[in-house]
């Protein structure tokens, strides 16, 4: 008879570290224990653009984004993360940063649901483009129009602001179109 690894990880209490199917947040020593696999969801769900350019390393994670809030969520058989959430603070509220996930169909709903819900929340932004803002608005989430608004959000980073909230960015040299969405203070 072959040992069944995963069963033997499902019906071993202790190794369940996090409860099932609940958001968790990660203080700095937990933080630091599951730098490497954040940083392999974020790898993971950054990898169709080239990666997220916060995260080159795990130890991005502890180091130059050591200051993030990182929200875990566990919701398979395994006793591993299968989605994370990044968010900084900052004078205009809790700013989305970075995602990441394991690539399965739940681990993403699971992460953009969660997203979803935090900028439905008053105190709770993220700058976006791309797919990413075309999936947050058809979940509804409110876009931040307000020039006045976006200005004390981006300060002098956004520039040529548009009637519908857009504007024009440069990061990294490079002209780049973004959105504000959510409920930034």
């Amino acid at each position: 008879m072959a040992f069944d690894y995963r069963a033997y990880l499902k019906n071993n209490p202790l190794l369940e570290e996090l409860p099932k199917d609940q958001w968790v947040d990660l203080d700095k020593k937990e933080t630091e224990e599951y730098s490497g696999d954040i940083f392999d969801l974020i790898n993971t769900a950054y990898a169709s653009i080239g990666g997220n350019l916060n995260y080159t390393s795990a130890s991005d994670v502890t180091g130059a984004e050591g200051d993030a809030d990182y929200e875990v969520i566990d919701i398979d058989d395994d006793p591993e993360i299968d989605a994370v959430v990044v968010s900084k603070k900052k004078e205009a509220g809790k700013k989305l940063a970075a995602m990441g996930h394991d690539n399965t169909p739940p681990a993403k709903s699971k992460t953009i649901n969660k997203q979803a819900d935090m900028l439905k929340t008053p105190g709770n932004y993220v700058e976006v483009s791309g797919k990413i803002k075309d999936i947050l608005l058809a979940k509804g989430v409110p876009v931040v129009t307000d020039k006045a608004a976006i200005e004390k959000v981006m300060g002098k980073k956004a520039i040529n602001i548009q009637d519908d909230g857009s504007y024009t960015r440069y990061i990294n040299g490079k002209e780049t179109q973004k959105i504000l969405l959510g409920k930034p203070l």
